[in-house]
């Protein structure tokens, strides 16, 4: 018997596939998992999977990653699944060829009469006797994705090449898990793993296999949730929000804690002394930026759980206040990693100081915090470098090529393009991060030569231009990636108001995010509970509504202590 769990990156199948593998073997039942862990049974399965996850490969065609897909899956088949059915009472896959259709299809944009015959050709007719498509909000999916990375020890590994395209990637892909499942009702179970508790999840699952193991019928798919009342303005959406942050906070703390991140008032204040604890490295992060007493008391608080995150929160306006500054001389000696990465931007004198004082044992997280800065000074650090790295021919090395794109991200003098050009054969999408707010010729040729391809970097690298060519690309990239609605955030011209009245409802929630602001306008206001009242079940959409809302304690707030 065949077990397929299917469903969008960080909808938790892969927990949910092994943990049920698990409660199965405790079952009495021979069970085998081709991808136990996370990893494919199949090395050369495994070593696809790494290919097409590289962002290297920045040129791949949609029909070629749809045939690297399909290899993927069938040499898996072949190689373990088909073997394993023949020998084991059950078989658990962590995604099948359903995952190269849909990426093909909705992901893509390739047409069902292409893609279909490549995926029956690769499955010579073997369906699961049962697919659970494991489905939630592609909001919480992505916070769940960014907790485990920053919680995790980092492995200097690059993002996704598939997360190029944007967040609106992985809506999508929802759509299209989705809609297959309509098609075959028979054989998928949509399983909602957005207010349910693991070990809820992980019992309803295992008992549904063992009941078709033991030729029962099946169970009764999940129902779609009951659409909530809609909040009718900013005020309700924030009452709402809460009250699921609410609930999260007793089944899955690190979720509440993620999305109380950047918000403001007494309210919410209440919630992060009540997770500072439970949660001390999340809690830290979401206080980045924020100026006011409660965010340094929780700072002082919580800097020996979580120091790296705690010196991580000092950004702007924070970054330059004199708390921030006694925060970092604390800490110089203990994390100095942490300390030199918060100087990120900075062009004081305090700031090349400390630079100075660190450079000589730390130089990569110092270079680092070079972003946006062209002056002499900046260079002489960046040179310093590099010569001890062994020169400019170690800009074809990828880490070395990351770091150094990190260093000049917003710089578009001669020297930074050279750097340009010689990391590009090794870390494409790291260069196309450091175009962030350049204006210059090269700049709009490298971005509209590689828009298609990389729609999320070069639509965030657009952030605060203000142009015709920068309107062209965000209107025609807009409809596939939210990215083009934040990239003019606070924008209050006709051309961005038009542009979010046309994306609105495609991006309710990026839409909100872009007016910055202008949200509390009668304009922003009314475009808000029309949003509200349309999609009562965006829970992103929620949360940036939330954000705006009055609410107690916003008069004393970003004032310094």
């Amino acid at each position: 018997m065949l077990i397929v769990f299917e469903g969008i990156d960080g909808s938790g199948k892969t927990t949910l596939s092994n943990r049920v593998a698990r409660e199965l073997r405790q079952a009495g039942l021979r069970v085998r998992h081709v991808r136990e862990d996370g990893k494919l049974a199949s090395p050369v399965s495994e070593g696809l999977r790494l290919f097409t996850k590289n962002p290297l490969h920045l040129a791949l065609t949609p029909m070629a990653e749809l045939l690297l897909y399909s290899a993927r899956e069938t040499q898996l088949l072949e190689e373990v699944t088909r073997p394993a059915l023949a020998e084991y009472e059950v078989v658990i896959a962590d995604r099948f060829l359903y995952t190269a259709e849909v990426l093909a299809r909705w992901g893509r944009g390739l047409p069902e009469h292409t893609v279909r015959p490549v995926v029956d050709a690769c499955t010579r007719g073997l369906r699961p006797e049962r697919v659970f498509l494991i489905d939630v909000d592609p909001a919480i999916a992505r916070a769940r994705r960014r907790i485990s990375k920053l919680l995790a020890p980092d492995t200097g590994a690059p993002s996704s090449r598939k997360g190029l395209a944007g967040a609106g990637m992985q809506t999508r892909l929802r759509v299209g898990y989705r809609a297959l499942a309509a098609e075959s009702p028979e054989q998928w179970t949509l399983i909602e793993n957005t207010d349910v508790t693991l070990e809820a999840l992980v019992t309803q699952l295992t008992q549904e296999v063992l009941r078709m193991v033991r030729g029962g019928e099946p169970g009764t798919p999940s129902s779609t949730p009951r659409a909530p009342t809609p909040p009718r303005s900013a005020d309700e959406a924030r009452a709402s929000f809460l009250e699921r942050v609410d609930r999260w906070m007793e089944e899955e703390p690190g979720l509440a804690a993620w999305f109380l991140s950047g918000l403001e008032g007494v309210d919410i204040d209440e919630r992060r002394e009540r997770l500072a604890t439970r949660c001390p490295e999340l809690i830290a992060h979401g206080l980045a930026g924020l100026t006011d007493a409660s965010a340094w008391d929780l700072r002082a608080r919580l800097e020996q759980a979580a120091p790296v995150q705690v010196l991580g929160s000092l950004k702007a306006p924070a970054a330059e206040s004199p708390q921030a500054w006694a925060l970092r001389e604390r800490w110089e000696q203990r994390a100095p990693e942490a300390v030199a990465a918060s100087l990120d931007g900075l062009g004081s004198e305090q700031a090349w100081a400390m630079r100075e004082r660190l450079h000589g044992r730390f130089p990569e997280p110092v270079v680092t915090s070079l972003t946006g800065l062209g002056d002499a000074r900046a260079w002489v650090l960046r040179e310093r470098w590099l010569s001890q790295r062994g020169g400019q021919a170690v800009l074809g090395q990828e880490k070395v090529a990351r770091i150094a794109c990190r260093s000049i991200r917003g710089v578009d003098d001669a020297p930074a393009w050279d750097w340009r050009e010689r990391a590009w054969e090794v870390a494409p999408d790291a260069v196309l991060r450091t175009l962030e707010g350049l204006d210059s010729e090269r700049a709009w040729a490298l971005r509209e030569q590689h828009a298609g391809r990389a729609s999320r970097l070069v639509l965030e690298s657009l952030r605060g231009l203000n142009n015709p060519r920068a309107w062209a690309l965000r209107e025609s990239f807009g409809v596939s990636c939210e990215e083009a609605l934040e990239s003019f955030e606070g924008m209050d011209g006709a051309t961005a108001w038009r542009l979010r009245q046309a994306l609105a409802d495609t991006w309710p929630a990026a839409t909100v995010k872009s007016m910055g602001p202008l949200a509390s306008s009668a304009r922003g206001q009314e475009l808000i509970s029309r949003l509200l009242t349309e999609h009562p079940r965006d829970f992103a959409l929620l949360r940036q509504a939330a954000r705006v809302a009055a609410h107690p304690g916003q008069e004393r707030r970003h004032a310094t202590a």
